[in-house]
């Protein structure tokens, strides 16, 4: 299939990566200019102009364009699309976008005769050697159906995908798994700090993290990563414990209040990132911020 794929960070260089391996004809549009010339050594048609994007996309099939870019310009992104794409193209926002957004953007989207799908999409900067996992809304089946088959390719070789239902749906199942993973990361990140400034002072943390990864009831990808980090750093030296918070638990929580729904864990967690900003760090903290770097390749000490 041929595509427009819009932002290569992180994860947007890994699923054009996915696609020219997997044979369809991308054309990649980014901001700064290395990552193109990167994605164009991959076979990816490359440029840095909107107009010029729809005209190499040439052909009578509707144009698709996923993008994959930060919650905070989607909506500039989307307008800047909308006076550009011909009648019938569809849209694909596969970044972390607010649910309630998608539905307005849909609704907004389709009065001027366009289609969006939103694909919330998991896997962090391992997503190219594993497979992303995906969570896809729309409010049109037939609008899965037409991309289905970039979705296989991007989860390929052990990714997963679903398709949840209307607009918003995808985002939100991606919004509640960055949120149960804010809890999951607290709680490891609570127990690895028990054993390290507990009652003994010699338990080997490395040796925790390995032997709790043999089929015990807390393994898990996370607890892997804790491992690879207790063994390469043990005290966790040059960390800060500055926690970022991306802004899906934040929503979650907000949603949760709005129809009464407790989610203690969950909120606690995010107080905590939250109080890392202003200071209160420690070592559950500084596990915290390593973990984040291992799944999605952030910054340590932002």
């Amino acid at each position: 299939m041929k595509i427009i794929v819009q932002g290569l960070g992180k994860m947007g260089y890994q699923i054009v990566q996915k696609l020219c391996e997997d044979h369809h004809q991308v054309i990649a549009i980014n901001r700064s200019l290395e990552p193109l010339q990167k994605v164009q050594q991959l076979g990816a048609t490359i440029t840095q102009d909107k107009k010029q994007a729809i005209e190499l996309f040439n052909q009578p099939d509707p144009i698709i364009l996923w993008m994959m870019l930060p919650a905070e310009i989607v909506d500039q992104q989307i307008n800047q699309w909308n006076q550009l794409l011909p009648k019938n193209s569809l849209i694909i926002d596969g970044g972390n976008s607010d649910y309630r957004q998608t539905i307005q953007r849909a609704k907004m989207v389709e009065s001027l005769g366009h289609s969006l799908v939103d694909v919330g999409t998991s896997g962090g900067v391992h997503g190219y050697k594993n497979g992303f996992s995906m969570m896809i809304g729309a409010n049109q089946p037939t609008n899965f159906q037409l991309i289905e088959p970039i979705i296989i390719s991007l989860a390929k070789p052990t990714g997963g995908y679903k398709y949840f239902g209307q607009n918003g749906t995808g985002h939100f199942v991606k919004m509640t798994h960055n949120a149960i993973e804010y809890g999951m990361m607290e709680s490891l990140a609570e127990g690895y700090n028990l054993l390290k400034n507990g009652p003994f002072k010699n338990i080997n943390l490395k040796d925790a993290a390995e032997v709790w990864q043999h089929h015990s009831v807390i393994t898990s990808w996370l607890n892997s990563l804790c491992l690879e980090i207790l063994t390469e750093n043990p005290e966790l030296n040059d960390i800060e414990g500055f926690v970022h918070e991306s802004g899906e638990a934040k929503w979650a929580l907000e949603t949760a209040k709005k129809i009464n729904l407790p989610m203690p864990v969950i909120q606690k967690s995010f107080d905590i990132r939250l109080a890392s900003q202003k200071g209160e760090i420690n070592f559950a903290t500084k596990l915290l911020a390593a973990m984040r770097n291992k799944f999605g390749g952030h910054n340590l000490n932002e």
